[in-house]
């Protein structure tokens, strides 16, 4: 089962690495044609949403994985989980339904590494 764990982690620092860098690399209206929902926010906030996302993709993994404050990599992933209700809730409220799924996905899978790095798989 730690196998798995490690797994979902390492599948949730992927996508948010990719998501910050993403989102720190591009101008607000480069990043328009890919995620329109950047309309919905200014420069520095968009910055600010993909700081927090490359640092939620380190908190998730490095933690554990170097045995030093273990108890913030399910801390990081309850953080990706409220992430992926934001940004859920951006989606429907703009009627852009189509990446839900994908958001619902993604925050299942935070919400299992958290449960299970605070319980019986805690590092």
């Amino acid at each position: 089962m730690n196998t798995i764990i490690w797994i979902a982690q390492g599948i949730l620092a992927a996508v948010f690495l990719a998501a910050g860098l993403l989102k720190l690399t591009n101008t607000r209206a480069a990043l328009k044609d890919k995620t329109p929902y950047v309309e919905d926010f200014t420069d520095a906030q968009v910055k600010t949403i993909g700081t927090l996302e490359l640092l939620s993709a380190i908190g998730v993994v490095l933690p554990g994985a170097l045995k030093v404050l273990p108890a913030l990599s399910p801390i990081a992933a309850c953080g990706q989980a409220l992430t992926m209700i934001a940004a859920a809730a951006t989606l429907i409220r703009r009627g852009e339904h189509a990446h839900v799924p994908l958001n619902l996905v993604i925050l299942a899978l935070a919400i299992f590494v958290a449960v299970e790095r605070f319980g019986a798989y805690a590092l």
